[in-house]
């Protein structure tokens, strides 16, 4: 090759001498070490999983575990794909993303069926997120031990959509608290006397630690994600991530 350049440097060539560094990684074991694997449904304590799902072809117990680690940790997909790589499985990124929109769903919705009742007391707060920069709000409610019960995200914050929150809680748990915590925000006091005129209503910004510190994780998650692309998408991931990482990670009190 007498007209191409030719460079000579030590240090110049760092690009090909890292591209060594896969290679010489350890092996781990492959298909036989994840057998041992537990999966969420039994971590979950709830009915064993089938071993393969129609119309897939990697394990069911692959499925799930690709799932847990994105909703735990705070990976993305890729980084879900090199962990998997590493234990011999070659899945790419896309799969796990229909996996998790497909999978993460349904894995929390059993979650959610089986839990135990949640307290009697019920913490209330919203905080905003900024989606295609038009601001959002969501709506969060945990019990009195930092036990998410449900979130909602909506385009306001007035009582209308106060009511809309307080409808949506009953309707997933089905049964009235004793006493609701919220801010100083007066659409949950308009929400409150329609819709539990029963229950008691405490007001209070210190005594709502407990849903705003729930927030955290979502605030990780949105810049990690690199915000969320549109309410639909928050509100999806957001209800499966609740559920999987707070029975996964509990809060320690």
């Amino acid at each position: 090759l007498p007209e191409v350049r030719h460079r000579t440097s030590r240090y110049l060539n760092n690009r090909a001498e890292n591209s060594h560094r896969p290679t010489r990684r350890r092996a781990l074991p492959t298909s036989h070490a994840l057998a041992g694997m537990k999966r969420l449904g039994h971590a979950g304590e709830m009915t064993s999983e089938p071993a393969t799902y129609p119309g897939y072809r990697f394990p069911a117990e692959i499925i799930s575990h690709a799932v847990w680690l994105y909703h735990v940790f705070s990976l993305s997909f890729r980084d879900v794909e090199l962990i998997l790589a590493e234990r011999g499985v070659i899945v790419s990124h896309e799969s796990i993303r229909q996996w998790c929109l497909k999978f993460g769903a349904d894995f929390a919705r059993k979650l959610r069926r089986r839990r135990p009742k949640p307290g009697d007391t019920w913490h209330l707060d919203e905080v905003f997120l900024k989606i295609n920069g038009e601001l959002h709000y969501l709506w969060r409610a945990v019990d009195q031990h930092g036990v998410v019960l449900d979130i909602l995200a909506q385009g306001r914050r007035n009582a209308t959509a106060a009511k809309r929150f307080f409808k949506r809680l009953l309707a997933g748990l089905r049964y009235k608290p004793r006493r609701i915590v919220t801010d100083g925000l007066r659409s949950y006091g308009v929400a409150q006397r329609e819709v539990l005129p029963d229950v008691r209503h405490r007001t209070s910004r210190y005594l709502n630690n407990r849903a705003e510190n729930s927030h955290r994780p979502t605030r990780r998650r949105e810049r990690q994600m690199q915000r969320f692309k549109s309410p639909e998408q928050a509100q999806r991931f957001l209800s499966s991530h609740a559920m999987i990482y707070g029975h996964f990670r509990p809060r320690r009190h």
